[in-house]
């Protein structure tokens, strides 16, 4: 696919990156220079397992950057329901007001892990739980950069990537270089449909700064999250080795056989398609957390 065909959009956001060492995501906070609006994408709620726990320093850290910089906060986006973190989303709407927002297809996701969960016929899947969802090429703005919905499924069937001007948030897409693709055997996930939307990212133009969603250090290196089209396109063995749909399958299914799942799926999954709030309290006043037994058969498990 010819790196082209796609236009570009106008602005070049202030793009500040927020690394949260436990689970190894990003957190963004992406502003418009000429009007200090911003919006936050991915935030994270902080959660123990061991205890049980959580807390709000990684969200209330956004915050604080946003105030110190002057920002007005416009838009809360996640870009998929995660598997490995609790999304901080609704406390952060509990907190300012301000809109959140996902892809529409996270009913679909809603759909399915409510049939897992077992969860009450009073759980919506209607994607209720965000002010707005959003349809693959859907435009709006943060100030006056134009941000463009991509819908870009595979790791989840409910992913999409947000364009703010020179700059994509291409979640769990493509890591950064030396770490390859991400992976897709999660519920609903697809590597031929992965395959095909990093073909859409690898449309965008050259000189596009890709931002993504974790980075887990290999070798040990300082966490990083920021590349180009052109540097994926020349330096990721994921895409340099694999140069068609059905090398990449291959080696993507290959790999993802191999991959323990994730610490938190089950427990963050039912936060997550809640919009990013903990199930509601009990009669005694507490909240619980659901873990189906043996809900993934054959499925390899890793501390």
């Amino acid at each position: 696919m010819s790196n082209q065909t796609v236009e570009a959009l106008r602005g070049r956001p202030i793009v500040t990156g927020f690394h949260d060492e436990p689970t190894g995501s990003i957190q963004y906070v992406v502003a418009d220079p000429g009007t200090k609006r911003c919006a936050i994408i991915d935030p994270v709620l902080d959660f123990d397992p061991k205890s049980g726990t959580t807390a709000t320093r990684s969200a209330d850290a956004l915050l604080a950057h946003i105030e110190r910089e002057g920002y007005e906060l416009e838009w809360i986006l996640d870009t998929h329901p995660h598997a490995d973190h609790f999304s901080a989303a609704g406390y952060l709407h509990d907190r300012t007001g301000v809109p959140t927002a996902i892809g529409e297809k996270v009913v679909d996701v809603q759909r399915l892990w409510k049939g897992l969960y077992n969860l009450p016929d009073a759980f919506r899947t209607d994607g209720s739980q965000w002010s707005r969802l959003f349809a693959d090429g859907e435009r709006f703005r943060i100030g006056t950069l134009d941000v463009e919905v991509m819908f870009t499924p595979g790791h989840t069937l409910a992913s999409i990537a947000y364009r703010v001007g020179d700059a994509a948030f291409i979640h769990d897409t493509l890591f950064m270089p030396d770490s390859g693709s991400a992976r897709a055997d999660f519920p609903g996930g697809s590597a031929r449909a992965l395959w095909r939307s990093i073909q859409r990212i690898m449309a965008l133009p050259d000189e596009t700064r890709l931002f993504t969603g974790h980075d887990y250090r290999p070798g040990g290196r300082e966490a990083s999250w920021e590349s180009t089209v052109a540097r994926q396109r020349t330096e990721n063995p994921h895409l340099v080795e694999t140069p068609n749909e059905e090398a990449f399958v291959r080696m993507r299914e290959a790999r993802d056989r191999e991959l323990p799942m994730p610490k938190l799926i089950l427990h963050s999954l039912q936060v997550n398609i809640r919009g990013g709030r903990l199930p509601e309290p009990e009669a005694n006043g507490r909240r619980y957390l659901k873990i189906p037994i043996d809900a993934f058969e054959g499925a390899a498990w890793g501390e």
